[in-house]
């Protein structure tokens, strides 16, 4: 056998080795936190203080979420106390502590904030208005809560559709109920709040609609 084809050979199985590595110059992604706290606008930037060890940091909306905007509608800038769900890269930058946005969960001016009880059990939060409703999804069960109705509390089934939607189904003496949320942004029209998720719940024959947003169980 001539030494070309002896050596030729030889490199086939370092070649093959080589392609099956898929070796890339992409850097691995970044490891993401999810956060919530404490949202002010100042000087046009977004100041956060963290409830969990009361971190300071200055967000920077790197995925154009339009938070400073939304934050200013609900008073950022006056001295409204604003609550925000985000997630992001940390990252220390001429000695201050920021964060890369990757995804903003929630803004608002009302309702529960750090004091939150049991989000870190909660899957999904969604509300909606005219009438008022609102459903809560654990890993125990849904409970659907209506103005002028008990609490309905009912096990479900949960289905991830293309486009990052989510369907979570259940039944209730024959009436069939179904939650559809997709990641869209949502403003509450009577809140102002801003969630991540559009909402849609079917009652039977009824169509309720409303925001929603994932809780720390999601996560």
């Amino acid at each position: 056998m001539p030494a070309q084809r002896a050596l030729l050979l030889l490199l086939i199985p370092l070649f093959a080795g080589c392609q099956s590595f898929g070796w890339q110059n992409d850097a691995p992604p970044r490891p993401t936190e999810r956060l919530q706290g404490q949202l002010a606008v100042v000087d046009g930037q977004l100041a956060f203080r963290s409830c969990q060890g009361g971190r300071r940091l200055q967000l920077v909306d790197s995925i154009g979420s339009g938070l400073v905007d939304d934050a200013l509608a609900l008073g950022g800038n006056t001295g409204a106390t604003l609550f925000a769900d985000v997630r992001g890269v940390l990252k220390e930058q001429n000695g201050e502590h920021k964060m890369e946005l990757t995804r903003a969960y929630r803004v608002q001016a009302e309702g529960h904030g750090c004091d939150a009880q049991g989000f870190k059990q909660l899957i999904l939060a969604a509300h909606g208005n005219e009438p008022g409703w609102s459903l809560r999804i654990t890993r125990n069960g849904m409970l659907l809560e209506r103005i002028g109705q008990p609490p309905l509390a009912l096990p479900y089934l949960e289905e991830q559709l293309p486009g990052g939607q989510t369907n979570f189904t259940s039944e209730a003496n024959g009436r069939q109920i179904e939650l559809w949320v997709a990641p869209q942004r949502c403003v509450n029209d009577a809140s102002g709040t801003v969630s991540h998720l559009t909402a849609e719940l079917r009652l039977g024959n009824d169509m309720l609609r409303g925001c929603a947003y994932y809780g720390g169980r999601n996560d």
